[in-house]
């Protein structure tokens, strides 16, 4: 499995005939060295939640590509109205599909979608457990810390992307206490640095780490699991 990270939580997995991209903030992300038309054949895109910075360029890449779109019941409602295909879940939902599975699981934020000046329902925000060939990736979306986290350990994570910014989701401190919850083989921080309320030192983060190995993924950096 390829894991390539795209900058704020944008997250692009390969693996075989599956192409998935999650949060993909594109537009309008400073950080980016990703465009659209460099992201051909995306199978699956998942959205975590309904933040500008995280459902980004979905409507856009799932009409290129005609991907099937997994998120919570109120986004995959908002977003019918463009006619993409979508596959609704919520919190605790875990489902097969084609590549392997998918659990959605608890997130402490926000998601409210904004549009014409008007914030629109966008549901629970979440996190995804996504399973491919056995191969487990933890997504946590934008959250706080929560003790939900320590029941994650069961599900074997081999990597794990946590936010550290601060702010509007975990900060360092508290990424590292969800890592040692959670146990994951490696840990990738995101959601940082993309702008300066969010600002954190990845270099810090790894440094207090324990029981996992870190990595600090550059934008467009790929590792393979």
């Amino acid at each position: 499995m390829k894991l390539t990270y795209l900058g704020h939580s944008a997250l692009l997995i390969e693996e075989g005939n599956f192409k998935g991209i999650i949060d993909p903030f594109i537009t309008g992300n400073s950080l980016c060295k990703t465009c659209i038309d460099d992201l051909s054949n995306i199978t699956h895109v998942f959205v975590t939640h309904g933040h500008s910075d995280h459902i980004g360029d979905t409507v856009e890449i799932a009409e290129r590509n005609k991907s099937l779109i997994i998120t919570n019941h109120e986004i995959a409602a908002y977003l019918g109205k463009f006619k993409l295909r979508t596959h609704a879940m919520h919190i605790g939902g875990r489902t097969k599909f084609d590549f392997g599975t998918v659990k959605m699981t608890n997130a402490l934020h926000g998601s409210g979608i904004s549009e014409n000046g008007n914030i629109i329902c966008g549901g629970n925000p979440g996190g995804f457990v996504i399973d491919v060939n056995g191969k487990k990736v933890y997504h946590a979306g934008d959250t706080g810390l929560t003790y939900d986290m320590k029941l994650l350990e069961d599900e074997k994570i081999d990597v794990a992307f946590l936010p550290i910014g601060g702010n509007y989701t975990m900060d360092i401190d508290d990424a590292v206490k969800a890592a040692d919850f959670i146990k994951a083989k490696i840990v990738v921080p995101i959601h940082y640095n993309t702008f300066g309320l969010i600002n954190a030192d990845p270099e810090l983060f790894k440094s207090k780490i324990k029981l996992s190995d870190v990595i600090i993924l550059n934008i467009n950096e790929s590792i393979n699991v």
